[in-house]
């Protein structure tokens, strides 16, 4: 017995020891700590985690959380119409196409707003005004006609409105409207043989959809508007800037990644220059979000530094040709991760001017970035055009006057090493020749960039002149000293 009076059960073992017995819980205990643990290992710890993630959401895009609130707003103002009586009655039972409106066209920006409401409105107004006349057509040529005018009707207008729809023109500005058309008109074709107050319900629907979209409107531009013109803006001057840490991120890594000097670096400076030097897959993979945007900007009412029949077209050209850059800075970093490298001493002879290359490069595309950004004509692109062309001429003359001497140097120590040492089958079987091969493709790449970035500043200057883009002031010009060597630029390249 122990000291709390409990009864304790021992065994003797064989070996002169005792062990305690202990009697096993009960079923229904071992039921409720199975319960205890799956609420709060479970179900608590996963809302927990949830709530954290949507809380890293809303922080990092508070956008988000701004759209949400405005929905919010807008319902709990359209539900108003089924509390309060005398609007109520005003509108019938038919409130609820309000609400539905509400939910169904608000978007986060006002474009959205603006092309989905505007489009429910076109498509439900002559949806109801055309099913109005097929249902009077119908009801005077009879009972025994009636139906079959309406079947008819009903077959030819579905079929060509849906067909419509594959249109581009059509699918681009109204292919919602399409949509809501149809079901529009198969609701008042179908209801109306059957209900007699067909014009009230037209009428009503009619209002309450008015209604509804009315109010998205007026919350959506009221209440921390979102423009989907301006985010086009800053999406694309991001994509700018993420080309010019692409390309430079690239060129470097590659001319620094056999330095066995280099210290290493920490984990987190690892992840950042990846992201960086990876920023081109963004430029590739945002031409949906452009389309997207530029759609939504037309239905947009003037607002702050972007005037009616705004060229929103132009960024979307702006858009296709740094794609075109992006696709060769995708393959300048596929040379990074090549099997067969070029030896360090033919990398160092043309490190020095591949890196100015893509230096000058990338100034030229952060002034684009900021030539959006700030919607002013830059006076130092030419110049800055102009040093990449020298650039171009100073690699060029690196490589004819690349020594022939080294080449057969670094070759035949090539040679001595595969014959030396024990290397991989994979490795010995690779002439010397071939590793060349990588760095001849790297500045193949990169002078192709840069013939492809001057297709960009000429895209972002026709985007400038037709936006009309405000001129920098006088004291933002280059100095003289800058002039100097712009001047001296443009006796080399006359044509820049």
């Amino acid at each position: 017995m122990t000291s709390n009076g409990n009864l304790e059960w021992r065994v003797n073992m064989g070996d002169g020891t005792t062990e305690i017995l202990r009697p096993e819980a009960s079923f229904m205990k071992n039921i409720m700590m199975r319960i205890k643990n799956f609420i709060w290992g479970g179900l608590l710890l996963k809302a927990w985690k949830f709530l954290e993630k949507a809380w890293g959401i809303a922080n990092s895009e508070p956008k988000k959380a701004v759209h949400g609130l405005k929905v919010g707003l807008a319902l709990t103002i359209v539900s108003i119409f089924y509390y309060m009586r005398p609007l109520y009655e005003g509108v019938g039972g038919n409130a609820m196409w309000a609400i539905m409106t509400v939910v169904v066209t608000f978007e986060s920006t006002v474009g959205a707003t603006f092309y989905k409401c505007v489009n429910r409105v076109i498509g439900t107004s002559l949806a109801g005004c055309l099913g109005i006349g097929v249902h009077w057509i119908a009801a005077e040529s009879g009972d025994k006609f009636e139906p079959i005018i309406l079947g008819i009707s009903l077959f030819l207008l579905a079929s060509v409105t849906t067909f419509s729809r594959f249109i581009p023109s059509v699918k681009s500005r109204f292919d919602y409207g399409a949509m809501i058309f149809v079901l529009t008109f198969c609701l008042v074709s179908i209801s109306g043989y059957r209900v007699e107050k067909l014009f009230e319900l037209a009428r009503t629907r009619i209002s309450t959809i008015a209604i509804g979209t009315s109010l998205c409107i007026f919350v959506s531009m009221l209440f921390c508007p979102i423009w989907a013109g301006s985010q086009l803006q800053s999406l694309t001057a991001r994509n700018l800037d993420k080309l010019a840490h692409s390309l430079d991120g690239c060129v470097s890594e590659y001319f620094e990644n056999d330095d066995d000097t280099e210290e290493m670096k920490n984990n987190e400076d690892e992840k950042n220059n990846n992201s960086k030097v990876e920023g081109y897959k963004c430029v590739l993979n945002s031409k949906a979000s452009e389309e997207s945007m530029a759609n939504f900007a037309r239905w947009e009412p003037a607002h702050g530094r972007f005037g009616f029949r705004h060229p929103w077209k132009k960024y979307l050209e702006v858009g296709g040709v740094m794609r075109k850059s992006a696709y060769c800075i995708e393959a300048l970093h596929g040379c990074l991760n090549s099997e067969i490298q070029a030896p360090n001493s033919l990398k160092l002879h043309l490190a020095e001017p591949c890196k100015a290359l893509s230096s000058s490069s990338s100034e030229v595309l952060k002034e684009l970035s900021i030539v959006i950004k700030k919607m002013k004509k830059s006076t130092k692109i030419d110049f800055l055009v102009s040093n990449m062309n020298v650039a171009v001429q100073e690699l060029q003359n690196a490589i004819k006057s690349f020594p022939s001497t080294q080449m057969e140097v670094s070759l035949s120590e090539q040679e001595e090493e595969a014959n030396n040492e024990d290397h991989k089958a994979a490795t010995t079987t690779i002439p010397p020749l071939m590793k060349l091969l990588p760095l001849a493709t790297l500045v193949s790449l990169l002078i192709e960039t840069t013939s492809r970035i001057e297709h960009v500043v000429n895209a972002v200057e026709t985007l400038a002149n037709v936006a009309n883009y405000d001129s920098e002031d006088e004291k933002k010009k280059p100095s003289s000293s800058d002039n100097h060597d712009h001047n001296v630029a443009m006796r080399v390249f006359p044509e820049a």
